[in-house]
Formats: structure tokens, sequence, C-alpha cells
């Protein structure tokens, strides 16, 4: 399968997008692809907790406070951890230092700012950011590492099956997924760092959103949203094999080999 044959299959107003970046010294040249159908930027909730967390780190003076909410924020995509260090450390401190650190530079679109989850992304930026984890992990960061590991730890219904699909049962993954009341798509989305050695990094991402305009599902949806309910079981039906063919012709076409 190609990315032709993925986005042409879109039903109507869907957005996907999807990103590889393979680079590392002393490895093959440098290579990034990625490909989009619909809107630039998508707003990508969980996606990008592990940068948070990495970032955060520095700035939050009391270890163990900072791990406390940290591990879960990646593991089980805790939202109240989250927005824990979001909010004792500053939506513009975190963004500027997931700038300086990977060169990737986000803004807030939100009137809101304790909204963590309404940066809005894509997906070629995601992986930049992630390869710049990943290669500063392998450099021996700490906290980086400590990420990694912790995104090695996601499983269950919150993985997507990403790992069994790339045949890379060691990847750290990280997995995003909800639909605003006011829209009529749920967004699905996947970043899964390949194991590497040395300071090569592979990184994947997939962005989708999909139609979901169906009234009583939506508030179904909600409704579930609203009581704590697990809704990642309907995300897997509405976009997981798109999801996961994104995130596998991205590996195809970054040529890469385990």
């Amino acid at each position: 399968m190609a990315f032709n044959e993925l986005l042409c299959d879109l039903q109507p107003g869907a957005g996907a997008q999807a990103a590889g970046v393979s680079r590392g010294h002393g490895g093959p040249p440098a290579r990034t692809v990625a490909v989009r159908s619909g809107p630039h930027r998508l707003r990508c909730a969980s996606l990008l907790k592990p940068l948070y967390a990495w970032v955060t780190a520095g700035r939050i003076p009391d270890a163990e406070r900072w791990r406390r909410h940290a591990e879960p924020a990646v593991v089980v995509s805790s939202n109240a951890d989250t927005r824990s260090l979001w909010l004792a450390v500053g939506p513009l401190v975190i963004l500027d230092d997931i700038y300086q650190r990977t060169g990737v530079s986000w803004p807030m679109h939100n009137g809101d700012p304790s909204r963590f989850g309404s940066i809005e992304v894509a997906a070629e930026e995601v992986a930049t950011a992630y390869a710049a984890l990943a290669q500063a992990a392998l450099a021996g960061d700490p906290v980086a590492g400590d990420v990694l590991a912790w995104m090695r730890q996601v499983s269950g219904d919150q993985a997507f099956g990403v790992r069994e699909a790339l045949g890379a049962p060691g990847s750290g993954v990280k997995c995003g997924w909800f639909g605003e009341p006011d829209e009529t798509c749920l967004r699905t989305h996947a970043v899964a760092v390949l194991p590497s050695e040395g300071t090569r990094a592979t990184v994947v991402v997939a962005l989708t959103a999909q139609p979901y305009a169906d009234a009583g599902a939506r508030e179904s949806y909600r409704a579930d949203v609203l009581a704590g309910m697990s809704v990642e079981s309907e995300h897997e039906r509405v976009s997981g094999s798109l999801l996961r063919s994104l995130l596998t012709v991205s590996l195809a076409e970054l040529g890469h080999q385990a």
C-alpha cells in the first residue's frame, strides 16, 4: 500500500497526515517523509505529553513531584497530571523550551491557556521534535531516557496496536484521541520512536481527523467522556486501521531496517 491509496480512500471532510524522520551520525543520510490531506495542522490532544514531561523536569525543583505527574501523563495519558505540569511551569515557557530543544515552534491558539490539548501541530513537526527527544536520550540525557522508557510502557487500548503493525515491539509509543463537542470528527493520533543504537533516531507519526457527524453517536461519545469511561475502542473502530497504515507506510518510505 502507498500514501496515495490511503488518501484517496478518505471520506469527504476527513483529514490525515503522516511523517517520518530517520537521522543519526554515522548512519545513512538523514531522510524525512511527509504527506498531508486536509488541514495543515490538527489539534493533537495527548500526543505531546512526553515532550511536555521532558522539558518540565528542569523547571520543577522537586524531582519527585515532577515524576509523580510526568510518569502517568505519559504511561496512562493522565490529563490531570499533564495539566499539573502544564500550569505549574506555564504554557508559554513549556512551548518555548520545546522550541529551544527541538527547533519546532508551536503557538497557543486557544484563549484558555489551561487547554494543553489545543495546541495545533503538523505531523512533520511532531516527528522532528520526537527525533530530538530520541537523540537526547541516546546521547545520555537521563530525563529523555526516562520519558522514552515510559513510552515503552504504554500498553493495551492506548497503544492502538502500533508496535505490532510496525513489527517493532520495543518501540516507544504515545497516542492521542478526542473529539470536542463542537467538532464533527474524531481525532486519533500516534507517534512511535523505534529502537535505535548509537545516535540514530527513527520516528513515525500519524494524525487523523475522521468524520463523526451522526448526532446520536456524538452525544453517546460525549456522555462516555463526561462519565470518565474509556472511548479508545470507538477511536479504534473509526480510525485504527488508517492510523496504523499511515505509520507503516511512513516507516517503509524511510527504508527502515530493524
